[in-house]
């Protein structure tokens, strides 16, 4: 799996996108600051949602009436962070692909969307049962906490990406290298 991912991500950093992606100093700081710009916009409403199913503001507006009006917005921006982030991987694709923290990040990315996906359906029940509720039931409270951890672990390793802690080449454990995807030369 791992040679397949590296062959693709080779064969990626080969092509006149990526390198002009890559090469662009202006096009890339543009493409990097879209992304952290809607990062904030997507993760922004979604915390204000997840605050209010924990209780800790807007306990007097309805629960499914603050997550109508901001999932427009969060959905925009968590399309283009989504479309800005396969463009910064486009550009930087092997050491991508190898890097531990992208992976733990990928991880996380697909925790938090089942984690959405299950929790926004049974917000969107809501209006029959605990919409005016303060405090939502415990099930949207862990949901919401759960949402939180996981989006705070994809800030982070996302902005661990950057580092070459643990690069492929680097004196990592035996571990470490297998986890960052390091395919040794053959």
């Amino acid at each position: 799996m791992n040679s397949a991912l590296l062959q693709f991500a080779q064969w990626l950093s080969e092509r006149s996108f990526s390198i002009g992606l890559h090469e662009s100093f202006y096009l890339y700081n543009w493409i990097e600051t879209t992304h952290v710009m809607t990062l904030m916009l997507s993760l922004g409403m979604l915390v204000v949602v997840d605050l209010r199913m924990l209780g800790l503001c807007f306990a007097n507006v309805p629960a499914s009436q603050i997550a109508e009006r901001l999932d427009k917005p969060m959905l925009i921006g968590f399309s283009l962070m989504f479309l800005t982030g396969l463009l910064l991987y486009v550009s930087i694709p092997v050491r991508t692909t190898q890097s531990l923290w992208f992976r733990i990040k990928v991880l996380l990315l697909i925790a938090a969307a089942v984690n959405a996906w299950l929790f926004r359906g049974y917000l969107l029940a809501a209006k029959k049962s605990w919409d005016l509720d303060a405090v939502a039931p415990r099930r949207a409270r862990v949901a919401a906490g759960l949402s939180l951890a996981l989006w705070a672990g994809v800030v982070v390793t996302g902005r661990f990406i950057a580092y070459d802690w643990f690069d492929c080449g680097n004196d990592n454990p035996a571990f470490v290298d297998w986890a960052a995807g390091c395919v040794a030369a053959e």
